[in-house]
């Protein structure tokens, strides 16, 4: 307090309050305080995002194009990206910056929109209707941001709907996985090395524009792709960080089964996409029936050893994509919900599947799992409560859309169709090798294992298309889990299926632990209408009456304490 009264009391009294308050503001701005009231934690960066931020090694440069006079909904979603990527400049320092740029903007030193640029990258605008002060103005929104790291740009979707409907559900579940988006998209663009994925060939695995999607904007980008024909080659590399079996359509040999059973006992990652039975759309239309049997993959046993089972039949569901059918025979075709083409919703509390939407199938059919020590079994994709089940030999005709479905039929609950297994999993090959096998192990230079050296995970889809795209005229290959049929039309929807795909890859190949950002979720706090009338008038009051009030007693206090004070001297 002496020193206090000296300073005031000195000559230079002026000079040392403006070095106070520079001393106050450079702490300020260097040493943050911020404490996170919310329950989900939404403010608060998880660990394995700091860790990431903190191993940034040359600058990084995220451009956001959120940039204009955008809706309540999106201007929220640039608010929140704005003060997520503090966040991240928080940890991160100097090496690493963000820009909101609009897309109507050139880019520098050139005469390019950002829009078009956007647009030659595969991005689509939402058209959205914005109300301004001259009146009503049309604008395309790309809710997209872009990750620059030394010569490297990768593209990050901030929204996933694609609609001038404002889903605010979407929105919200949006705005939960920003951290994770962005973060997940540096820790990709800053790593040494891609890693290496498999992709099986060798039993009638499909090669040709099907799987332009697949191979060209999922696995290129992201990482080294390889294809291994598993007959000829002597083992599956354990470089390979995981190995895609996509749609076989042949037989497998023990010796195959070998070679995938090592793998995976050696700590590969396993991700299958296989049906189980013969059926193709291509067939139907051109015979308007068809009937649906078994391949022989001969893959049953091994899957059973690891725990499922692929049953022998397919999926119907009254939630379901549409095909066109000529109802009347008069060549007038309308468009028809195919029970056989089921829309799959997802497990909500999976890092795979959280806030993931629709998924679609073709010809699928139901898992069961089995029973299996030390191996946890997480369903990930499930038919709506309005399913059934037909067994083999299926007759499947074009026909069936003439009448309506009977609902009573479509009573089964939540079918499995995508199941995560995960655990020590033990060699089906167990008390059961040959002389023959285990010669082929040696000669690629392994030993047999009967069992996973550490805890590993697989991945099984009972469906070989959800990876798969359509093609349409002029052999132009569109994205998967989109509808040849209905694409271009008002029956389009945007399926997740590249998601569902990119997400389960992240999960059995990457580290980071980024799984925990992605867990976060936003609750959505309406306000109770009846409430907010009843209380009206009370909260008007204490807003306009309170303030005046303080202010005049705190006149008062005043005039009341000098008084006090003056009058007894």
């Amino acid at each position: 307090m002496k020193a206090i009264n000296k300073i005031l009391k000195s000559k230079l009294w002026v000079l040392w309050i403006l070095l106070l308050l520079f001393s106050i503001n450079w702490m300020a701005s260097n040493w943050h305080l911020r404490v996170d009231f919310t329950n989900e934690k939404r403010f608060t960066l998880s660990a394995p995002t700091k860790t990431i931020l903190k191993k940034i090694d040359n600058p990084i440069t995220v451009e956001i194009f959120l940039k204009g006079n955008f809706p309540s909904g999106f201007k929220r979603l640039s608010i929140a990206t704005e003060d997520l990527l503090n966040e991240f400049k928080e940890v991160a320092g100097n090496k690493f910056n963000y820009h909101f740029i609009s897309p109507d903007e050139t880019i520098e030193g050139t005469s390019i929109r950002y829009a078009d640029t956007l647009s030659s990258m595969g991005f689509s605008p939402i058209n959205l209707t914005s109300q301004i002060k001259e009146g009503q103005q049309q604008q395309l929104v790309y809710p997209v941001a872009l990750v620059h790291y030394k010569d490297r740009t990768l593209p990050v979707e901030l929204y996933k709907g694609k609609t001038p409907l404002i889903n605010f559900q979407e929105l919200n579940s949006a705005e939960a996985l920003l951290e994770y988006n962005i973060a997940n998209a540096i820790a990709k663009i800053t790593q040494a090395e891609k890693p290496v994925i498999g992709y099986a060939t060798g039993n009638g695995e499909p090669m040709g524009y099907e799987t332009y999607d697949l191979v060209e904007n999922v696995l290129k980008p992201t990482y080294r792709f390889y294809t291994i024909d598993l007959l000829k080659q002597p083992a599956i590399p354990v470089e390979f960080k995981a190995l895609l079996l996509v749609k076989p359509t042949q037989g497998f040999t023990e010796i195959e089964k070998l070679k995938i059973d090592q793998y995976l006992m050696n700590g590969g990652k396993i991700l299958m996409f296989i049906e189980k039975l013969n059926a193709e759309i291509d067939s139907l239309q051109i015979k308007n029936e068809v009937i649906a049997y078994d391949r022989m993959l001969n893959l049953d046993d091994q899957l059973f050893k690891y725990g499922v089972r692929i049953n022998p039949d397919l999926v119907m569901d009254l939630q379901c994509d549409y095909l066109p059918f000529d109802v009347n025979g008069n060549g007038q075709f309308d468009y028809l919900p195919w029970n056989y083409f089921p829309v799959f919703e997802s497990n909500p509390n999976h890092p795979i599947t959280k806030n993931l939407g629709f998924v679609s199938g073709k010809f699928v059919n139901s898992i069961d799992t089995i029973e299996v020590e030390g191996i946890q079994k997480t369903i990930l994709l499930h038919s709506s409560a309005n399913a059934r089940t037909i067994a083999t030999p299926a007759l499947i005709s074009s026909k069936e859309n003439v009448t309506a479905p009977e609902d009573e039929k479509y009573k089964r609950d939540k079918i499995p169709v995508a199941v995560l297994l995960e655990g020590k999993f033990k060699s089906l090959f167990s008390n059961r090798l040959s002389a023959a096998m285990n010669d082929s192990i040696e000669l690629a230079g392994n030993f047999f294992l009967p069992q996973c050296i550490n805890d590993n995970k697989m991945i099984i889809v009972s469906d070989g298309d959800m990876v798969l795209n359509a093609v349409v005229k002029g052999n132009q290959p569109i994205s998967m889990g989109m509808n040849a049929f209905t694409y271009g039309t008002q029956r389009e929807f945007p399926f997740a299926n590249k998601d569902f795909l990119q997400n389960s890859l992240d999960y059995l190949i990457n580290e980071n632990g980024l799984s925990e950002a992605k867990a976060k979720d936003y609750v959505v706090r309406l306000l109770d209408n009846k409430k907010v009338n009843a209380a009206k008038g009370f909260w008007q009051c204490i807003n306009i009456v309170a303030p005046v009030f303080i202010v005049i007693f705190f006149a008062l206090l005043f005039q009341w304490i000098r008084k006090r004070k003056y009058a007894t001297v």
